[in-house]
């Protein structure tokens, strides 16, 4: 796209940038492990647009070259705060695969070459900051990297518990989960009156205190004592009493504030910041995002990632499916928060002046694309269930299923002027298809016509019941149903297509043997041998890497297998995954007049 087809405007990122916009200083400056893609979909380039939104003067430095200060000194000093993120991800999972191999491809940096981001890039990144401007502004963490790493943690690459993040950075604040609220509180009283200390009674921040912080009537429940660093990083024991001690507090409705020291000093986090309303999330996705690569990266190639985000649309965001190997708890949180559907549509009809729009829209979703309009109005009152999860061991009871909101969303979507697709290529939950009798067969039906194309892919994970179960996944039983429900609904209403299916290898208690059960299980059952599968991950702040580290199951305290040779992870993954020669030659699927190809 040439500049003169359409010129979108960007918050700066260099200092020609804000002297036309007539700004000799900043009052932010925001650092990313990313390229500056200004999307909805990057969360950099969220809270630069919520800021600017709130009066504030922000600029955004991407990818800064961390040798010399070229880069991280261009914008100068900022007057409030510099906030650091490593990016979309985490930067050891950006840069290093599950088998321990240096990753070749980034699809976040210009170009798609790994070459810019630098391994444990918060830390790297403020750093830097300190290394050219001594006594600056405060430096604010955030981002997934910053937000899983902020309590000691487990870290697969150097196989060791380290401690929090806030504290090897060496900055004044972390940010943690979606920090659209946080930040502008931080924003405001820095403005009010520049004191730091004035910050510690906001809701979803860490700080560093050099004694256990006085009791405040913001927080007006007794703190929660997490085992020291120290004794977390000695002892397994230690270290799960200190993740159960997290994890119970996570939800914001019912968190207290913990305190953890470090070395001499305390990490103190506050409860989490409450969920935004669905009119701030609407509000959030129809700022003026560019959905381009900004202009500064225009030589150095092409941006992945802005391929399947630039026309695509967020419906909500959080999930309850609380999987145990996924992060989005600890993050997103437990809270599913949708947007209205005018909203959506309003963005959706947007992209039609877009001159690089050809009617599609990839994808429609959130963390699970099915859990849009649907959440239990207990845990929006009092807050999330400490006895059993929303879809684990079964669906609940109180989980008001119902698909007939994304429906109604979908069908708006498809018969806008200008829209020829509207696909979804989020995750799908099929037990919430199965749980719902009124409406989810109807549902199945519509994405099979409508809005995936050739294939839908689902995500069981395994078969076996014991590694299911610390997986947190529903058992074999359910899947068997619902591959009955889409064999069904194919010949009932004569559609084509197929399922794809993703599964995962490694996982702390799964066995070669497991893994040997489940290839079996694909052959009779499937008929097929699965091509996706992955080799679990260890991220730090999830149940699975707990399970990792300990080798004990922390729901039933049972030792368990768990697979750490490089090589044998890799020997669990081929015993599913299909050599070249036994690879299907899929027919081509068939069109039919006035629906979609599946």
């Amino acid at each position: 796209m040439t500049t003169s087809a359409f010129s979108p405007t960007f918050p700066p990122a260099t200092r020609e940038e804000m002297l036309r916009l007539g700004w000799d200083r900043l009052d932010v400056i925001l650092v990313t492990g990313d390229a500056y893609i200004d999307s909805p979909f990057i969360g950099t380039a969220v809270i630069a647009r919520v800021l600017l939104d709130a009066g504030y003067r922000v600029g955004v430095i991407p990818q800064p070259d961390t040798a010399s200060g070229r880069d991280i000194t261009r914008l100068g000093e900022p007057l409030l705060f510099w906030g650091v993120s490593g990016g979309c991800l985490d930067a050891m999972v950006a840069n290093i695969t599950a088998s321990g191999k240096r990753r070749r491809q980034d699809d976040l940096t210009p170009g798609g070459i790994n070459n810019r981001r630098p391994d444990r890039a918060v830390i790297v990144y403020a750093n830097l900051i300190r290394r050219y401007f001594k006594s600056t502004a405060p430096i604010v963490l955030g981002g997934i990297e910053a937000s899983l790493r902020r309590i000691s943690h487990y870290d697969a690459v150097s196989d060791s518990v380290r401690r929090s993040i806030l504290f090897d950075a060496k900055a004044d604040l972390l940010a943690y989960g979606m920090a659209e609220k946080t930040v502008l509180k931080i924003a405001s009283i820095l403005r009010a009156d520049g004191d730091i200390s004035a910050l510690r009674t906001v809701r979803g921040i860490c700080y560093v205190s050099r004694d256990l912080p006085e009791p405040v009537p913001e927080f007006p429940e007794p703190d929660g004592v997490l085992p020291d660093h120290s004794a977390a990083a000695r002892d397994k024991g230690e270290f799960t009493r200190m993740f159960r001690l997290f994890y119970a507090n996570a939800d914001p409705m019912t968190a207290r504030r913990l305190c953890q020291r470090q070395d001499t000093r305390y990490l103190v986090q506050n409860p989490p910041q409450s969920p935004l309303s669905s009119a701030e999330l609407d509000r959030i996705h129809e700022l003026p995002y560019a959905r381009e690569v900004h202009p500064c990266h225009r030589n150095d190639g092409p941006v992945r990632a802005l391929d399947t985000i630039r026309f695509a649309l967020v419906a909500h965001r959080g999930c309850y499916g609380e999987c145990r190997f996924c992060a989005i708890t600890v993050h997103q949180g437990r809270h599913v928060v949708s947007r209205s559907e005018d909203s959506i549509v309003r963005e959706a009809a947007a992209f039609t002046a877009h001159p690089l729009f050809k009617g599609i829209i990839s994808d429609v979703g959130g963390p699970t694309a099915n859990m849009y309009g649907m959440e239990c109005r207990k845990k929006q009152r009092d807050g999330a269930c400490v006895d059993r999860g929303c879809l684990f061991p079964d669906v609940c009871p109180g989980m008001p299923v119902r698909h007939d909101r994304q429906l109604r969303l979908l069908e708006r979507l498809r018969t806008l002027p200008g829209v020829r697709r509207v696909f979804i290529a989020s995750g799908i939950r099929y037990d919430l298809i199965l749980k719902d009798r009124k409406h989810g067969e109807r549902y199945l039906e519509e994405i099979l016509r409508h809005h995936v194309s050739g294939q839908l892919k689902i995500a069981p994970e395994h078969v076996d019941a014991g590694v299911l179960n610390r997986m947190g996944k529903p058992g074999q039983e359910v899947l068997e149903a619902f591959i009955r429900l889409f064999t069904h609904l194919k010949r009932k209403k004569a559609l084509d297509g197929f399922l794809t299916y993703y599964f995962m290898a490694a996982h702390p208690g799964c066995t070669q043997a497991d893994m040997a059960g489940l290839r079996a299980f694909a052959e009779k059952k499937l008929h097929l041998l699965p091509e996706q599968t992955q080799i679990f991950t260890p991220t730090p702040a999830t149940w699975s890497t707990l399970m990792y580290h300990t080798g004990r199951d922390p729901f039933t305290e049972e030792t368990i297998f768990v697979e750490r040779d490089r090589a044998a992870r890799e020997r669990q993954k081929a015993a599913v995954t299909p050599a070249r020669s036994e690879r299907p030659k899929r027919r081509s699927p068939r069109r039919r007049k006035g629906q979609g190809t599946l």
